[in-house]
C-alpha cells in the first residue's frame, strides 16, 4: 500500500511527519511525507497533519486524483480530522486497516465560465475597506432558474454538510450531517429578520446576481476567487466528484460535533 502524508509545514514538524513515514514502512507500506498539495497524486490512501484549513487544501486535490483521506489535528477544533496529535500509534494502524469510509459532497462554483471546487462552503460578501461604501447589499437568488427574491444583507454562505459546522454555523445556520443530500443557503448579517437559512436540495443550481453599481467579492473555502459585478454570472451546483473520507465509526458523527462545540 502506498500511502502519503500531507503535513502543514507551520504547524507540525518534518519529525513528527517523516516519524510517521518510517511507522508506516516498519509495517510494511510504501510512505512518502510532502507539503506541496501538488504531490498528492498517485497513493492509495492520504493522512494529513495540520488543521481544517489543511485538510481541506488536501482534500481539494485528493477528490481531484481519488484518494481517500483521514486528518491528524495539529490545528485548533479540527471538525475534519479524526486523530488529535497524540494518538499517531492509532493513527498509523488506521491507515492501514479496513476502514468505513464517508462520501463528502463538494461544491463546483462558476464565475463567469471559471470553475472552483470547494469542499466547505463558498461565500459572496460586500468588501470593507477604509475607503469603501459601508451598506448592505441586495443580492438576487434563483434556484434552478425560479426566481427565490432578493436578500439584504453584508453577503450569503452556500455551505455544503460538511461546511455547515464552519462559516454558515457561525451566521446562524444549522448544522447537516455528512450523508444529508442538501446544501444551506445563509445570510450574513441579514437586515431583516425574516431572512434565514435556507436548507435546499443538493440537485438544485443556485444563482446570485448583483444589483448595477454594486460589485462584492466571492471566495471559496476561505480563498478569493474574484470580483462580482452586475454583468457576471455566479452558478453553484453539486460538483461530480467528492472526498472520500476515512472514519473509525460512522456512528460517532453527534458525539464529536457535541465535543468540537463544546
Amino acid at each position: 500500500m502506498r500511502i502519503g502524508v500531507f503535513f502543514n509545514k507551520i504547524q507540525v514538524g518534518e519529525a513528527a511527519a517523516y516519524g510517521i513515514c518510517e511507522a508506516l514502512r516498519r509495517e510494511g507500506a510504501d510512505a512518502e511525507a510532502f507539503f506541496d498539495e501538488e504531490a498528492i497524486v498517485g497513493f492509495d490512501r492520504l493522512i494529513v497533519l495540520g488543521g481544517d484549513g489543511t485538510v481541506l487544501r488536501a482534500a481539494r486535490r485528493a477528490a481531484e486524483e481519488n484518494i481517500p483521506l483521514f486528518g491528524i489535528n495539529y490545528g485548533h477544533t479540527g471538525f475534519l480530522t479524526e486523530f488529535e496529535r497524540d494518538e499517531t500509534e492509532e493513527a498509523v494502524s488506521f491507515a492501514l486497516s479496513n476502514c468505513d469510509c464517508i462520501e463528502r459532497s463538494m461544491l463546483e462554483v462558476d464565475l463567469n465560465g471559471n470553475k472552483t471546487f470547494c469542499l466547505n462552503d463558498c461565500s459572496l460578501m460586500r468588501s470593507v475597506t477604509p475607503r469603501g461604501e459601508y451598506s448592505v447589499v441586495k443580492i438576487g437568488v434563483r434556484i434552478d432558474g425560479t426566481d427565490a427574491g432578493e436578500i439584504v444583507a453584508d453577503g450569503v454562505v452556500v455551505a455544503t454538510p460538511t461546511g455547515s459546522t464552519a462559516y454558515s454555523l457561525s451566521a446562524g445556520g444549522c448544522i447537516m450531517t455528512p450523508a444529508c443530500k442538501t446544501f444551506m443557503f445563509t445570510p450574513i448579517c441579514p437586515l431583516s429578520m425574516k431572512s434565514r437559512p435556507i436548507v435546499y436540495s443538493e440537485t438544485a443550481t443556485l444563482s446570485l446576481a448583483v444589483p448595477e453599481g454594486k460589485s462584492l467579492l466571492l471566495y471559496g473555502d476561505g480563498r478569493y476567487l474574484g470580483e462580482v459585478r452586475a454583468s457576471d454570472a455566479v452558478l453553484i451546483k453539486r460538483a461530480a466528484r467528492s472526498v472520500t473520507f476515512l472514519t473509525r465509526n460512522k456512528k460517532n458523527y453527534f458525539l464529536r460535533i457535541t465535543e468540537k462545540i463544546s
